[in-house]
């Protein structure tokens, strides 16, 4: 078992590794909605996006967002995203 489910559930490391990214700032943006207690469409409005978009983050349609995408978005609402890489 490791530490990335994706790993665990087959999918290839490389995939494994940018599904696994995705979901963490997917999460991020769920969290931010949340916590502000924000309408869908408050939401896309701060991220610079439509509302059927914050439908499918928050319905978890993973396959549809870019890492990048998903870091504007998180950009646009002023969260700080950092990386770190471990060998």
């Amino acid at each position: 078992m490791t530490h990335n489910v994706f790993n665990d559930l087959g999918f290839d490391p490389a995939e494994a590794s940018s599904l696994k990214l995705r979901a963490e700032l997917m999460l991020a943006i769920k969290k931010y909605i949340k916590t502000n207690k924000l309408t869908q469409a408050q939401a896309a409005k701060i991220m610079g996006v439509d509302q059927p978009r914050i439908n499918k983050l928050l319905a978890g349609h993973i396959e549809l967002f870019t890492i990048d995408k998903l870091v504007v978005m998180l950009a646009r609402a002023k969260i700080h995203v950092t990386l770190s890489i471990a060998a």
